[in-house]
């Protein structure tokens, strides 16, 4: 093995675990013979130049967060792969999405961060700013099975390259599948990891999309430049699958704080992304901005009470069509088994969008058309009849008055029940929303005023608002302060009573796990 270094290469061979009568060397993920990306493929796999002085390969999996091997940032890998949590010892630089290194594509950003796995090779690497123009690998849940194909890729050696200009890739099969690792063995004679690929990824491909299930971390290199003698060509990932959930609870840590919250202008809450019968994961938040950019933050399934979402999708750039929305709401509307959004333009048109998705709003359902829905100021989406397989709409006119459309997929706007008349105390509130709060047999309707009182009116139905009111919040609190109020299951998936999200004029978020007949019960600070 030669004994120069460069940028591009590790400073001395990482030893590992004991096989057989030899020594693995760590190198996980670019593929010897394997071809070069210069299409661009796979612009989630990142370059990692660690002090200039190592190589490693890492992954994105969140705008502002990488995931690679531990053993990269470790002071001496052929002891173990244990890193202190904190900035890292040597200055990190990341070049994401340039296939090419040669050109100035992509995104180059500093980590500031480690946040090591003390289980396996594996830290999650935080950048000084989000990633933007590159999606994210999207994360597997479910360990591969043995045989079954996987893609690796990295930026390290290859048969012939000591400092590669491009990113490589290979497919490979599973092999033994453990605790914290998984086995590779390239299924082409000459895929094989090599030098610098370390902390790359190990991909399946699912329906067009990615997802990570491994991070390279050993291997033997055999017929890698410089170790032309070794004919084993093996190599061990710690595994990503099992603990997904970590991975997006650290990575989740900066979604909420990226975004200035002073220029929210709507919100909706949904089970937009997925089923919420599972009861695995909690509720979806829809963003629309002042400025027309509108961002979709999918919810969590790990248990962290202060990181109610898992990811941050953009919907629409600045400037949108999105500019033009003046009340929005998210609810059941179908019976697909996911949540869609209701919104009302500023042309006095009424949609309804049956399904939400990271990759924007679908199938458009034109309630109605007319300048009085121009009057309809606040709208909210809840169960207010028997029908348990679809939100009835719930519409604060600019008079005051309130009105009830049972079932918008069947009857669109059309069955109308008036709950309150014009000119009363209903034109002083500033916020609506309904939710499960009291356990009654129907929603209940959340209301905010302007003087900062916000109250709860029980089991809303066809009929009207039943019961005394419940005072959540006194006249002259806090709450005179709310940019945003949103209603969803944000800390118990699929659970009543539902949660409170609120976000604040001075630009914090805060949420209120379940609120009910005895009004709020805690805060939680996201943001501030």
């Amino acid at each position: 093995m030669p004994v120069s270094r460069t940028r591009a290469a590790w400073s001395a061979g990482l030893l590992a675990t004991a096989v057989g009568t030899g020594l693995l060397t760590a190198a996980p993920a670019s593929a010897v013979a394997g071809p070069s990306a210069k299409d661009g493929s796979f612009p989630f796999v990142a370059k990692l130049d660690i002090g200039g002085e190592r190589s490693c390969s890492a992954t994105l999996v969140e705008k502002q967060w990488l995931v690679t091997a531990a053993s990269c940032f470790a002071d001496d890998p052929a002891k173990g792969f244990k890193v202190a949590a904190g900035a890292p010892k040597l200055k990190t630089t990341a070049v994401i999405g340039r296939a090419d290194l040669t050109r100035d594509s992509g995104v180059v950003a500093d980590v500031v961060e480690l946040v090591p796995r003390e289980d396996r090779d594996l830290v999650m690497a935080k950048l000084d700013k989000p990633v933007t123009g590159v999606a994210p690998a999207s994360l597997g849940f479910s360990a591969p099975l043995a045989g079954e194909e996987l893609w690796a890729a990295g930026y390290g050696r290859t048969k012939s390259e000591w400092v590669p200009d491009n990113l490589h890739y290979a497919k490979f099969t599973a092999g033994a599948v453990k605790d914290t690792s998984l086995g590779l063995t390239g299924k082409a004679e000459d895929a094989v990891l090599c030098k610098g690929d370390t902390g790359g990824p190990a991909f399946r491909e699912v329906g067009g999309r990615y997802e990570l299930v491994g991070v390279n971390s050993t291997s033997w290199q055999g017929g890698c430049f410089g170790n032309e003698d070794e004919t084993r060509k093996g190599a061990v990932e710690a595994r990503v699958d099992d603990i997904a959930g970590w991975v997006q609870s650290v990575s989740s840590r900066t979604l909420l704080s990226r975004s200035n919250w002073k220029y929210a202008a709507h919100t909706a809450s949904g089970y937009f992304t997925g089923d919420s019968h599972d009861g695995k994961r909690r509720m979806d938040l829809f963003v629309v901005w002042q400025d027309g950019e509108a961002t979709l933050f999918q919810g969590a399934d790990h248990d962290d009470p202060k990181q109610p979402f898992s990811a941050e999708y953009k919907i629409a750039d600045k400037g949108s069509y999105w500019r033009d929305a003046r009340a929005v709401t998210g609810g059941r509307f179908t019976e697909s088994g996911s949540d869609g959004i209701t919104v009302r333009w500023a042309s006095g048109k009424l949609s309804t969008y049956t399904h939400v998705d990271e990759k924007g709003v679908h199938d458009e359902k034109t309630l109605a058309r007319s300048d009085s829905w121009k009057n309809a100021r606040l709208i909210t989406a809840g169960r207010f009849t028997s029908n348990a397989l679809r939100d009835d709409l719930l519409v604060l006119w600019e008079d005051g008055s309130t009105s009830m459309y049972s079932d918008t997929d069947v009857n669109g706007v059309k069955k109308e029940s008036q709950l309150t008349k014009a000119d009363n105390g209903w034109k002083n509130a500033v916020s609506i929303a309904a939710g499960e709060f009291t356990g009654k047999k129907t929603a209940d309707l959340l209301i905010r005023w302007n003087d900062g009182q916000a109250q709860l009116f029980p089991g809303v139905d066809t009929a009207g608002y039943h019961g005394s009111r419940i005072t959540v919040r006194p006249v002259g609190s806090a709450w005179k302060n709310t940019r945003t109020l949103t209603v969803g299951s944000f800390t118990a998936p699929g659970k009543a009573p539902d949660d409170l999200l609120i976000g604040w004029n001075d630009g914090n978020v805060s949420y209120y796990p379940g609120i009910d007949a005895d009004g709020t019960h805690g805060e939680v600070q996201l943001v501030g």
